[in-house]
């Protein structure tokens, strides 16, 4: 098991907290909470170690157009890059429901 952050600049506000996804084999599960101090927390704990480089791109191109204030809490087990992208994409609609 591994577990690391990422702390990225930020200044979209979310409207609610957001829940998708399961942990089970080859998906992961991501809550996101509203923040308030501008920047937006990755914190991953994975049962696949060594692909922090990965994650961290992955990251970075969800953030470069999402840019939320947001602390993102990711259960992953095993999941590819593009299922981190849907996740992250379905959890920010959630989050942005009104």
């Amino acid at each position: 098991m591994e577990t690391f952050s990422y702390t990225f600049p930020a200044g979209k506000e979310i409207s609610q907290r957001a829940h998708t996804g399961v942990v089970g084999s080859g998906d992961l599960e991501i809550l996101i909470e509203p923040g308030n101090n501008k920047t937006t927390e990755f914190v991953v704990r994975t049962a696949s170690e060594g692909f922090e480089s990965i994650w961290k791109a992955v990251f970075e191109r969800f953030i470069s157009s999402n840019d939320i204030d947001a602390k993102v809490t990711i259960n992953d087990f095993g999941a590819t890059p593009g299922v981190v992208s849907l996740r992250l994409t379905q959890a920010l609609e959630i989050a942005n429901q009104k």
